[in-house]
């Protein structure tokens, strides 16, 4: 897949191009529902067959902008300040998109399932969309614990006019960990987080700087359970956090998420229970599904959204 780069005259910005082929039946509206998910747009801006995010490429702001059409995603990165590396372009975008997720395999492994198999026919193809990378998976992550979906994109959107990073084009970029260390607790809680959600952004933040956690690097080789160990060690973090972040992050599809409450409602909806079943329920349920879990938790988000 041939990159294409531009250098404009004076050196003020390098435009990255590449053409990615999409399989069969791509869902494209699931990837512009995911990163369209803030109607006030300030880091990501969604429209008929296209998507562009703000983001920190390589240590530079850039704008990523993907234009869907014909089985083929035509990409390109915007980086401000000059010449950047592209050779991670084709693997980010092929992991934001969930291109290499085994969904066939899935599929026609539980076809035949009484409750889960009719809900695949209904949503066949379905592929879970990554974060742009596993930082903002788990600062994400971390911003929506335990509060409404609402709450967490409406802390998000402070988080990214707090950090203030406002690329050429205009979207505002996701903070990396250099950019949101320098946020200290008393400017994270003016923009709405509680003290220890704050404290937990900021030592994720530290620890990647230091190497304690090195989220890009585990992308070579995401060995979950390293992930899962050096994450539960941080204050803050639990395990849903962390099949969250595997999830949205490394494309790990076995998280259980047994914990998530989207998920215990899908569930109660597709046995059709006539109350929302616990999280020791639902990890049972799951248990046979690996290792595909997390696969499965994504169809029952999805079959939320098909019953509104």
């Amino acid at each position: 897949m041939p990159l294409q780069l531009d250098f404009p005259a004076g050196g003020l910005m390098a435009t990255v191009r590449c053409r990615l082929d999409l399989p069969p039946n791509f869902r494209t509206a699931d990837v512009l529902a995911f990163h369209g998910r803030d109607r006030q747009a300030i880091g990501e801006r969604t429209g008929p067959g296209c998507l562009s995010k703000g983001l920190v490429w390589q240590g530079r702001l850039a704008c990523l902008s993907i234009a869907f059409a014909d089985g083929v995603a035509e990409a390109e990165l915007a980086v401000d300040g000059g010449r950047a590396d592209d050779t991670a372009l084709v693997s980010t975008i092929s992991r934001l998109l969930g291109l290499d997720q085994p969904v066939v395999a899935f599929e026609r492994a539980h076809a035949v399932h009484p409750q889960l198999g009719p809900l695949l026919a209904r949503q066949f193809g379905l592929r879970v969309p990554l974060a742009a990378t596993p930082f903002e998976a788990l600062t994400w992550a971390v911003t929506g614990q335990q509060i409404s979906l609402g709450v967490a994109i409406s802390l998000r959107r402070k988080l990214l006019l707090a950090a203030g990073l406002r690329h050429s084009g205009g979207l505002v970029c996701y903070p990396d960990a250099e950019r949101l260390v320098t946020l200290d607790e008393a400017v994270l809680r003016a923009a709405g987080f509680s003290g220890s959600k704050a404290q937990t952004l900021l030592a994720v933040s530290r620890l990647v700087l230091e190497g304690a956690l090195p989220l890009d690097d585990w992308l070579m080789e995401p060995l979950a359970g390293e992930i899962r160990h050096r994450l539960l060690a941080v204050r803050g973090i639990g395990p849903w956090t962390v099949d969250y972040v595997l999830l949205r992050g490394y494309g790990w599809l076995d998280g259980s998420l047994h914990g998530d409450a989207a998920v215990r409602h899908g569930l109660g909806r597709l046995i059709g229970t006539t109350s929302v079943p616990d999280a020791k329920t639902v990890q049972a349920w799951l248990m046979p599904f690996a290792p595909w879990r997390a696969l499965v938790a994504a169809h029952l988000w999805a079959s939320l959204a098909l019953s509104t």
